[in-house]
């Protein structure tokens, strides 16, 4: 994790393991705009300024909490495509992964996937749609997410070396991924999948916008 994210690293005692596994659900529970640092003390049951120790602000731990899920997505996609040789079969799987939570068993953690899951869902476009992003860009508090997208690029160029658009596509797989999964489940009438709530429907229709448009020219 960058260190830059953090005034002490959490994960070094334990009051800070249960500041960032207890974030996450009060996140979840209640949304980013009603977090805030002195609730997140009565759930830990430390001081305001017990958490100011290790984060800047709320928006530092979120940019955190986020880092944290693109971490865990990265190690779970080169995990699952590692004995995959076929770069479509490897797409597909990309894809696979994105239209679901990431796996439990990835990653050796007590945090909650799911929660956390929801949290970027719904909250990780506030990591960087702020006045501060070239400042934290330089910070590299990104890298991780645009390492994934770079990492989702690669394969499409192994796919089709003459695809002019690899970044692009793969920033917005990951982006369409995430909004339609949230307009499924909160704002239906913006996709097609908005009865059923099924997942699948998610993912048959990645496969199609991402496939149809890396075949292009090969």
């Amino acid at each position: 994790m960058n260190e830059n994210l953090f005034l002490r690293d959490p994960e070094s005692t334990e009051l800070g393991r249960k500041i960032v596994r207890q974030s996450i659900l009060l996140i979840y529970e209640i949304g980013f705009e009603d977090f805030t640092f002195k609730k997140l003390a009565a759930a830990v049951h430390t001081t305001e300024a017990g958490i100011y120790r290790y984060f800047e602000n709320k928006h530092r731990l979120l940019v955190y909490l986020v880092t944290w899920y693109w971490n865990l997505l990265e190690y779970q996609v080169l995990y699952q495509i590692n004995n995959i040789t076929d770069p479509e079969m490897k797409i597909r799987k990309v894809i696979e992964l994105l239209s679901k939570e990431i796996d439990d068993n990835i990653g050796g953690s007590d945090i909650d996937h799911k929660a956390l899951y929801q949290i970027v869902i719904a909250e990780s476009n506030k990591v960087y749609l702020t006045k501060d992003v070239e400042e934290n860009n330089k910070a590299q508090l990104f890298k991780p997410y645009k390492d994934l997208c770079a990492r989702i690029a690669n394969l499409f160029t192994e796919y089709n070396p003459d695809y002019p658009f690899p970044r692009s596509l793969a920033s917005t797989l990951v982006e369409m991924a995430h909004f339609q999964y949230f307009f499924m489940h909160n704002l239906p009438s913006l996709t097609d999948f908005g009865q059923e709530k099924d997942p699948r429907k998610l993912h048959e229709f990645l496969e199609v916008l991402v496939l149809n448009n890396i075949r292009l020219g090969k």
